[in-house]
């Protein structure tokens, strides 16, 4: 009787994945079959969406997480790495974001506070996870950004995606240049990995309703992960060192860096 070779489970690491929309890209992609880690800096909460997803028969695991803890960060990775051997797509969605101040009254020190997840924590994550994307049939890297870090669109006052009106385009200093930032180490590590089959692209999920918006926003969760998936499960074809936006299309909305 000849042996059956079982190809191992593509496998993905989402952090920010307890709540809003880092869990519905972890269940997004579980449910397309992915083995997903869902990253959580508080276990109690990451385990409790764990055994939700768990339940709907999903191959999902809560993954101790905190971005900005790299000793935490090198324990996450060992773990992916001893589970599964190699990682199919990091979503880099971990975010956060001060008060609403403007730039001439923020602290310098929420400004740095807010970079230590939003920037910082992304290198140390992808920088850990980097040696299991290569071992990866198509390795993928989709970091959360933001309409807001376009330095074009903030120059310009003009939101494409239509989240705000022309003309008004909120001055977070904290935030905002973060994502800046971001967009920059995003095509960053683009370009490094130009020659590998790794793709790494930036999104803009949309104005999804979260904790970091006070819930103010008009698309739920799910429809927020929509185009993080969409780059997370790119072909070989795929694009990289690209700003995607939500715009209700199908592949969404390119933006400018």
């Amino acid at each position: 009787m000849s042996g059956t070779t079982h190809n191992p489970p593509r496998t993905a690491v989402v952090t920010g994945a307890n709540k809003g929309i880092g869990r519905a890209v972890t269940r997004a992609l579980a449910v397309l079959g992915h083995r997903v880690y869902l990253g959580a800096r508080d276990q109690d909460r990451g385990l409790a969406a764990e055994r939700e997803l768990r339940a709907e028969g999903l191959d999902v695991r809560c993954l101790h997480l905190d971005v900005t803890d790299e000793a935490v960060v090198e324990r996450a990775a060992k773990r992916v790495e001893e589970e599964s051997g190699h990682l199919d797509a990091l979503v880099n969605n971990a975010g956060v974001g001060g008060p609403v101040t403007l730039p001439s009254r923020t602290p310098p020190a929420e400004v740095r506070r807010t970079y230590e997840t939003n920037v910082f924590g992304v290198i140390a994550v992808t920088n850990a996870m980097l040696p299991m994307l290569r071992r990866a049939p198509a390795g993928r890297i989709v970091n959360v950004s933001s309409v807001l870090g376009s330095l074009t669109h903030a120059a310009a006052r003009q939101d494409p995606t239509g989240a705000f009106p022309a003309g008004v385009f909120p001055t977070l200093l904290d935030y905002n240049t973060s994502k800046a930032a971001l967009n920059a180490v995003t095509v960053t590590y683009a370009n490094e990995l130009r020659d590998t089959r790794i793709l790494v692209n930036a999104v803009s999920p949309g104005f999804v309703a979260t904790d970091i918006n006070g819930h103010q926003g008009v698309l739920t969760p799910a429809e927020g992960a929509r185009i993080p998936v969409l780059l997370a499960t790119l072909g070989e074809d795929g694009p990289t060192a690209t700003f995607v936006g939500e715009d209700s299309t199908p592949t969404g909305r390119q933006l400018s860096w």
